[in-house]
Order: C-alpha cells, then structure tokens, then sequence
C-alpha cells in the first residue's frame, strides 16, 4: 500500500512538471499578446499548473484557483492561452469526481468574465466579434474535456456495476451450492438413519438377549458376544454423532482424539494388545484434523483386527511444528506384500488429501503393516 501511494505520488509530480514545462512553452511559442510575458504573467502560469497537483483531493479549491489565473492572464493581455491548459486539467477532474455544477458554473463564469473583461480592456467595440470567437473556442475545448470526463466516469460506474453484479451472482451460486449441499447432507442423513440404526440396533438386541440367557442359566457367557455388544452400542453411539453432524449447521465434530483412550481400551478388551506413544508437544487439534486422525487411528486398527491375525499394534503420535504424524504399525502375517485399496484405505487418504496432507500405507520391512498419515495444521474453513 505504501509503496502504491508513493507511486501515485511520483506520477503527480512528474505530470505536474511536464504541464509546467508545457505551459511555459505553449507561453513562449505564442503570437505576442498586449503585454509581454513579464514575471507576474509567469507566476499566474506557474500558480496555475502547480495547483492540479491537489484536483483529486481538493477538485474545486483547484477549479477556482485555475479559474481565477486564466481569467487575471487572459484579461491583462498576456500571450497566448497557456493559462487555459490548467483549467482543462482542472475541469476533468472536477466532472470525474461528480462536481458536474462546478464545472458547468467556472465555464460560465469564464466566458462571460473572460469576454467582458477582454472587450473591456481592448476598449473598441471592433474587436468584440474576435475576442467572442476565440473565447467561444476555449470554451469548447473545455466542454470537450467535461465530455470526456462525464464519459470515462460513467464507464469506472459501469466497471463497478459489473463488479458488483460478478460478486452478487457468484455469492448466490455459493449460496446454492451451499443449500443444495445442505439438502444432500440431510439425504443422507435420513438414509443412514432409516437403514443403518435399524440393523446396528437388532444386532445389538440379540446380542444383549443371548447374554441375558446365559447368564440367566448360569452359562459363561461368550467373549464374542459381549464383544458384539459393546461394538454395536458404540457404533449406535458414532452413528447418532455422525447424524448430528450432517444435520448440525455448525459442523460439530463427531469424532476427536479425546475419544482415542476409550477406543484403545474397546480393542484391548476386545484382545488386541496396543502400545500408545505420543512425542512432540500436544496442542489443540483444528476440528477437521482432530476429527481426521481419530478416524485414520480407528481404520488403521480396524484393519489391523480383521485382517492382521494374531497381532499386537502400535499407535505413535508425533506433534510437528507444523503438522501431526500418525503411525499405525502390527506385527501380524499382513498382506504378504501386496496393498489392496479397500474401503477404509480410500477413505483415509480422502481425507488426508482434504487436509492437505500426505498417507504411506505398505507392509513392514520384515512383518506386519503400516500406516503412516501427515496431516498440517493448516486448514481449509
């Protein structure tokens, strides 16, 4: 910005010198008027071209102040009409910036005062009809520059309007966008609900009834099933959350590290035995990274207990300067080298890539696999 200013400021300055210099040239290359250019005609002029250096500040100070040097230099009979190039100068800033009445009152008040003045000086009728014709002439040099005034400012109001009108149209297609996003996340939202809850819920029914009935004729009951139970419930409870969210408008998060310990313990109840390491210096997670890691955390060891076997696994948390490292390693049979994108693994670079961010997944260097997700800090609103 400061450097714009002093741009402009530079171009002031170098305009103003060119419009002396032409002044005084257009002065000195003029038939002799009644008066030679004598040092008071020269300050008239100067005064005159230094003055529009402020007409985009001060638009009408500088009107009359051009005004009034013409008038003084035309009337006393110096040469030429150098003093009038100020005054175009000045009248198209004038109409630019909208004083439209200003210019139209300093050009009547130029011809009437210029002519009576004139003819007043020369004191014989007989050059009245000369003296008309010429100031009728700068007069249309000045309507001409009001002209193309008026003209170039209805066209900045025109550039505006269209401005506007690209803004204004471009916020109603966000505006659509965004309600039509809404009414699919709504969608689905009643999708899931109609389908998935009904399912998870009959699951986690018969699961507590065949708990019920063991315990009732004092049968052990079965790790599986209180396995069953307790993933049923808590998929019940991630499905309400994620609910909640496609029909929150806020957003809220319906999945966070604070939740990481409970899903540790889950699988570790469940027989998976997982080691939990954090490094770096924790901080507050933005939502969609906080949301992201917990669900990269939770497909990684979902994986690991469908598809690793006997196994133990191990989570690491490393908190960068500028971003999180999640690695998720086993010690199981894996894949025997080969890396199939599934489901889960679709999922999880869908959204490290939303985020900016990078995902190596592939078997370990002599068993097992590995997962490793960077996710920035820096997010996307």
């Amino acid at each position: 910005m400061a450097d714009d200013a002093g741009r402009d400021g530079r171009r002031l300055v170098a305009e103003t010198a060119g419009l002396v210099v032409l002044v005084f040239v257009s002065a000195a290359t003029a038939a002799p008027g009644r008066l030679p250019l004598d040092p008071a005609g020269a300050l008239l002029l100067f005064v005159a071209a230094v003055a529009v250096v402020a007409r985009w500040r001060a638009p009408t100070l500088v009107l009359v102040v051009t005004t009034g040097c013409l008038l003084i230099y035309q009337i006393r009979g110096y040469p030429g009409l150098a003093a009038a190039l100020p005054v175009l100068v000045a009248l198209y800033a004038a109409v630019r910036t909208g004083l439209r009445r200003a210019a139209g009152t300093a050009i009547g008040i130029i011809l009437v005062g210029g002519f009576v003045g004139d003819v007043g000086v020369a004191a014989t009728a007989a050059t009245a009809p000369d003296v008309f014709q010429r100031w009728f002439l700068l007069i249309g040099w000045m309507v001409a520059s009001c002209v193309a005034a008026e003209l170039s400012r209805q066209r900045r109001i025109h550039l505006q309007h269209a401005e506007q009108r690209a803004i204004e149209a471009e916020r109603t297609r966000e505006e659509a966008a965004r309600r039509r996003a809404d009414e699919e996340r709504l969608r689905i939202a009643r999708e899931l609900h109609d389908s998935l809850t009904h399912c998870i819920s009959i699951i986690n029914v018969q699961a507590g009834v065949a708990i019920h009935l063991s315990r009732k004729h004092a049968q052990p009951v079965p790790e599986a099933l209180v396995t069953i139970q307790k993933a049923s419930q808590e998929a019940m409870r991630e499905l309400r959350a994620t609910l909640n969210v496609l029909r929150a408008v806020d957003n809220s998060p319906g999945a966070s590290l604070d939740r990481l310990d409970n899903l540790i313990r889950d699988l570790q109840e469940a027989g998976l035995a997982i080691t939990v390491t954090v490094t770096g210096e924790p901080r507050n997670l933005p939502a969609p990274v906080d949301r992201a890691a917990f669900r990269i955390i939770q497909e990684a060891l979902t994986n690991v207990v469908k598809h690793a076997g006997p196994a133990t696994a191990a989570v690491r948390l490393h908190y960068r300067e500028h971003a999180l490292v999640i690695r998720v390693d086993d010690d199981g049979h894996g894949n025997d080298g080969e890396v199939v994108a599934g489901v889960g693994l679709t999922g999880m670079r869908e959204r490290v890539t939303a985020l900016g961010g990078s995902l190596d997944v592939g078997p370990g260097d002599s068993c097992g696999f590995g997962v490793q997700a960077t996710l920035p800090w820096a997010v996307a609103p």
